[in-house]
């Protein structure tokens, strides 16, 4: 690619537009092009490697957006790859830069663990978030008090301390739903989830009643997925699936869990999920019914 041309790519324009608010689509998208200039090099993993003197997994890391990056590999490795154009390696070494930028939420690193970090720096570049949740109603999608209920639940041992700070860091996740250009946000909510009291009655009514509101929102549908549905697409758990910006960074699929959580990222993988997800929405009722099905879940609460 030529010097001109890297500069004009929308992958790169359209991808770093100022949603990230964080290093994780610069990451992805480096990591991307790297990897790029290495197959079309016909350079395997493990010479990559040795050149910037580490593992073929490092290598790997790197391709992936999951390893911070050191502006003398990167240099090294655009010199082992032919890119000798000084601008095209400006704007590569600009991206090091920006991947290696703290994110807003490190101010929390006490509370995030490692492994949500990826899922973070995705959420908040997200242009779409599709979700489905069994037993909580999605994080973005919580008033203050359920979610300070919901992560009691979780963090038993926690201090008050750390519990607010849990619960501002979730909070402040959901700007993203409100900012100019927001994220578009399309959930599917089992029944359980609606019905099980998080925090007790009177959270579980303004929760409620919350969502009720979003569901006005243009830029948010939610779903429920009912209890007479029967068996259904999304058995195996709750699922989040984040298109990035730009157009050719992958998606990303997120599965929590207890201690850890997954990132399947192998093109078949994600085409799983997405049609476990698109199941879902088919298995579940219109959005135009979600008012009206809150609305009586209100009443009988």
């Amino acid at each position: 690619m030529g010097t001109k041309e890297a500069a004009r790519t929308p992958f790169l324009n359209d991808a770093l537009d100022g949603r990230s608010a964080g290093p994780t689509v610069p990451r992805l998208v480096l990591g991307a092009r790297l990897r790029r200039l290495r197959e079309e090099r016909d350079v395997s993993r493990t010479a990559a490697g040795q050149v910037i003197r580490a593992s073929r997994s490092k290598i790997s890391r790197m391709e992936a957006g999951r390893h911070r990056f050191k502006p003398r590999d990167v240099a090294d490795l655009l010199t082992l790859y032919g890119v000798t154009d000084d601008a095209e390696r400006a704007t590569l070494m600009a991206l090091v830069d920006q991947a290696n930028t703290p994110a807003w939420w490190q101010y929390y690193n006490d509370v995030v663990p490692a492994w949500m970090q990826t899922y973070l720096g995705a959420e908040q570049a997200a242009s779409l978030i599709r979700c489905f949740e069994v037993q909580r109603v999605p994080a973005l999608l919580q008033t203050s008090d359920y979610a300070r209920a919901s992560i009691r639940l979780a963090h038993p041992d926690a201090s008050a301390r750390e519990i607010d700070r849990r619960v501002t860091l979730r909070t402040t996740r959901r700007r993203i739903l409100d900012r100019p250009s927001p994220t578009r946000l399309w959930a599917v909510i089992d029944e359980a989830a609606l019905r099980r009291p998080v925090g007790g009655t009177g959270v579980m009514r303004d929760q409620l009643r919350h969502l009720i509101e979003c569901c006005r929102l243009p830029q948010v549908s939610v779903q429920v997925l009912p209890f007479h549905a029967g068996a259904h697409a999304g058995e195996a758990g709750p699922v989040t699936i984040l298109r990035l910006p730009g157009g050719e960074l992958p998606d990303v699929v997120y599965l929590e869990q207890l201690t850890t959580a997954l990132y399947p990222d192998r093109p078949a993988e994600i085409e799983c999920y997405w049609d476990v997800m698109n199941r879902l929405v088919v298995e579940a009722e219109s959005p135009d019914e979600t008012p009206t099905i809150l609305h009586r879940i209100l009443q009988e609460t």
